[in-house]
Parts: C-alpha cells; sequence; structure tokens
C-alpha cells in the first residue's frame, strides 16, 4: 500500500479500478487546516489528465508496472513497430502510445516500453540521444552574450530550441524528458 504523503512523480498507483500515474504532485500545508497533496494524475489506459487532492493519509495500491527494453523498428499507418531484443516479436503501437517519444525515437533506437498486466500502454525515449540538425536559421556573430536561441528541426522532425552558434548538418545531445538542448556533439 502506498500512502498519498509518499506520492512523487511517475509513481502509479490503483484507484477507483483505475492505474494512474502521478504527472505532477505538491505538498500543501496550509496555515489552517490539514495538510494535502495536491496532484495531476494520468490514467494510464485512457490518457486522461486530471487534478486531484488527497489527504496524505490516504492508501491506495501500487500498481506493478513491467518496462522493457525494445526496439523502434518503423512507422507504417499510423503504427509504430517495437522489436523484443530477447524474443524478436514484434508489436504495434498507436501513435497515442508513442506521441511524446517518437520525436526523439529513429530507426534501430532503443526505448523503455511500459507494460500493465502484459499491454504496453507507454514509450520513454532513451534520456540523452544525439539527433543532427536539418534545418535552422544561420546565427549571427557577437549574439551570444544574451544566451539567445532559436529554433532547429532536428532529423525526426522535431523542433527544439538550440543556441545561436549551432548549424545545419551538426550533431547535438538533447535531454528527452525535458526537450532541451545539452550540448554539441
Amino acid at each position: 500500500m502506498l500512502s498519498a504523503g509518499e506520492f512523487r512523480k511517475g509513481l502509479t498507483f490503483e484507484m477507483d479500478g483505475n492505474i494512474y500515474t502521478i504527472v505532477d504532485f505538491q505538498h500543501v500545508k496550509p496555515g489552517k487546516g490539514a495538510a494535502f497533496v495536491r496532484t495531476k494524475i494520468k490514467n494510464i489506459i485512457t490518457g486522461a489528465v486530471i487534478e486531484r487532492t488527497f489527504n496524505p493519509t490516504d492508501k491506495y495500491p501500487k500498481a506493478h508496472i513491467e518496462r522493457k527494453a525494445m526496439q523502434y523498428l518503423y512507422e507504417d499507418g499510423g503504427l509504430y513497430y517495437f522489436m523484443d531484443n530477447e524474443s524478436y516479436e514484434q508489436i504495434p503501437l498507436s501513435h497515442e502510445q508513442v506521441e511524446d517519444a517518437i520525436m526523439y525515437l529513429k530507426p534501430n533506437d532503443t526505448a523503455n516500453i511500459k507494460f500493465y498486466k502484459g499491454e504496453a500502454f507507454s514509450v520513454e525515449p532513451e534520456n540523452f540521444v544525439e539527433m543532427e540538425i536539418i534545418q535552422t536559421e544561420p546565427g549571427f556573430k557577437g549574439d551570444t552574450a544574451t544566451g539567445a536561441t532559436k529554433p532547429a528541426t532536428i532529423e525526426t522532425g522535431a523542433v527544439i530550441y538550440v543556441p545561436l552558434f549551432i548549424n545545419v548538418g551538426e550533431k547535438i545531445r538533447i535531454d528527452t524528458r525535458t526537450g532541451e538542448y545539452m550540448e554539441r556533439v
């Protein structure tokens, strides 16, 4: 059992017959009255995000989520195919299941697939990926004191913000958790 006072980002629990993962949380201790936990939780099956407050002593059963590293193969007709590296079994996932991760996945990249009771529901790319810049505006000399950034399109089609000195054809490292530029490779 998991008490609401122990809620942390990414934890999964069962409530009212559904499985939820914690997107965001905040422990609140007002001047008057009892403390409470304000959360944003996401239903892992439907994808719906709701805001809810909990009493810190409320208890919920923890949901067991299985994670498996799988290789992204290709996209075909709105389905994204992943292969288990041990059994070579391929599973198709819908765009809703991969929408956040696919911006950082190229064919043959490894991703972590989350399963609940044998059903895949979410995809997580590696924390750091290296991508090539395929389109961006040229940088301007001397305009670097402010830490200014410009939009750049990476090889998967995603747009991220990079420093002005980055040019087309360069490889960069991206933090997939925040979608931010880390460094040149």
